[in-house]
């Protein structure tokens, strides 16, 4: 019986995903990887003893992830060691309000209170609809494929989506549950998780909050980049074959089949299938003949940018939490900064992540290991940042120290050791991020489900994708997801086509 050839191009945490499930069916996996190891974004450096994840740094939906391990035979136990983070973080509100986030309700119901009398209520009501979307979404929409519009548009599926509030803003449908702009605030800049702001996200998302609470957030000793890690390992152990520094120049087609890929250094690798797990618009404009579907790709919305600091501390800081949100008082100017015009806000809300707090490896002794990212607008489809990028970094990086001075009464620039930078052109250029939109494509109602790119080629019917821009979206577990479905579908189609011709069926037509 022949073995299926499968190319997967791009080592993120979907491609590895997808490989170990076809792998384990029998099919003969390659992957093909630009940078110098897996992950993708969900990527890892470390420098003099302070250990960075530069992507991911909280792990949500832990269901998800044990769902993962289960499929490929192995117990999620085995390979991470998870500890409950609560609080979750500490959300800075810039009145000098500190809301911590917990899954302790007496906590929680003191905290809302004093901010907003019968706000606990609320938060409770607030929760039991974010826990509905979720189990609906995930069971209706985000945890199956859609290969026609009518499955997604049936007269049976129309009431969920209203169910869902999928067609109502995220901050606009809050304000049923809050009035305090605070904890409006609060409940929603959870949507930049996804890239999106809280002004044009659909109400559905209020699931993310949900989740946070009812599911918890969680982190592996060691970092996000065990995941990586253990993948990787999982799929080797199934005969996945890596190949790392090794850049795909284009796939190569015949008529309306792809027939493998060619490298940069020249050498072409035929193959069954292909499977692209690098940024669907890079794909489609990049390693792909010219057609409409690129041109189609470039309309679409993306998601936001980010200026990442990832700082080596001399000394701790104890006053700082493992997760801290800091909102800027402009809330719904500083989103139009970021998504209307493109641009840094003037004063922009940030994430700090202080993973020695949960993981005292992360930093060296008596040291503090300390990742701001700053959401700012994507690159233009020119390329070509609306502001300097140079004084953009110093402008971040200058609002950061200052509500960091306010809050943690101490200047943080004396303790620094070193900074290392990411930058819109670094999400564009190491990881092939179009417009260097950090989370791919937007998830707009208009972009999502059925609405949302394919994870097969519309015309070359052995090209598939998986990953943040196909079906169904960004986001750790939802890619996870993403390499669940398009494994199926990969499963599902094969053994039709070769039913079809009557031919034996390859290794790789058992369930992914």
């Amino acid at each position: 019986m022949r073995t299926l050839e499968v190319v997967v191009i791009g080592a993120g945490v979907g491609g590895i995903a997808l490989a170990a499930r076809l792998a384990r069916q029998g099919a003969r996996v390659t992957v093909f990887e630009k940078n110098e190891g897996p992950g993708g974004r969900c990527d890892r450096w470390v420098w003099e003893g302070h250990r960075f994840d530069t992507g991911p740094t909280l792990l949500l939906m832990p269901e998800i992830f044990a769902e993962t391990y289960a499929e490929l035979g192995e117990r999620l136990e085995d390979h991470l060691a998870l500890r409950r983070v609560d609080p979750t973080y500490l959300v800075h509100f810039e009145d000098g309000t500190v809301l911590q986030m917990t899954a302790d309700l007496p906590t929680m119901r003191d905290q809302l209170e004093a901010l907003e009398p019968g706000s606990f209520t609320a938060f409770l009501r607030y929760l039991a609809d974010g826990h509905r979307f979720y189990e609906v979404a995930r069971r209706e929409f985000i945890g199956r494929n859609f290969r026609h519009w009518w499955e997604y548009f049936s007269p049976a599926r129309l009431p969920l989506l209203l169910q869902l509030r999928a067609l109502t803003a995220h901050y606009q449908d809050v304000g049923r549950y809050f009035r305090d702009p605070r904890l409006r605030a609060a409940f929603t800049f959870q949507d930049m998780y996804l890239g999106l702001s809280p002004f044009e996200a659909p109400a559905t998302y209020a699931l993310l909050a949900a989740s946070e609470i009812t599911q918890g957030v969680w982190f592996p000793k060691g970092g996000m980049y065990r995941v990586v890690e253990s993948l990787t390992a999982i799929a080797e152990g199934h005969g996945v074959r890596f190949h790392y520094r090794t850049p795909v120049a284009a796939i190569e087609v015949d008529g309306d089949r792809v027939t493998g890929v060619r490298l940069e250094g020249g050498e072409r690798v035929r193959a069954d299938l292909v499977v692209a797990n690098a940024d669907l618009p890079y794909v489609y404009r990049r390693l792909l003949p010219p057609g409409p579907e690129a041109e189609a790709m470039a309309r679409l919305r993306y998601t936001c940018s980010a200026i990442t600091f990832y700082w080596g501390l001399r000394e701790p800081l104890p006053d700082l939490w493992a997760h801290n949100v800091f909102l800027a008082g402009d809330y719904r100017g500083s989103f139009e900064r970021i998504f209307r015009d493109l641009r840094l806000p003037e004063a922009p809300s940030f994430y700090v992540h202080a993973p020695a707090r949960l993981d005292p490896e992360a930093a060296p002794p008596g040291g503090d290991t300390v990742m701001v990212l700053v959401p700012t607008g994507h690159l233009p489809a020119d390329g070509r940042s609306p502001e300097d990028l140079q004084a953009m970094v110093e402008r971040a990086r200058a609002a950061v120290e200052e509500r960091l001075a306010r809050s943690l009464g101490r200047p943080l620039g004396p303790l620094r050791k070193f900074e290392r930078v990411y930058t819109p052109h670094t999400w564009q250029t190491r990881y092939h991020l179009e417009r260097g939109a950090a989370f791919g494509l937007s998830h707009t109602f208009a972009q999502v489900g059925y609405l949302r790119p394919s994870n097969r080629h519309p015309r070359y019917r052995n090209l598939y994708f998986v990953g943040a821009s196909t079906h169904p979206g960004t986001g750790l577990p939802i890619v996870l997801l993403s390499a669940r479905l398009t494994a199926q579908r990969i499963v599902e189609e094969w053994a039709a086509w070769f039913a079809a011709r009557r031919h034996p069926v390859p290794t790789a037509s058992a369930t992914a």
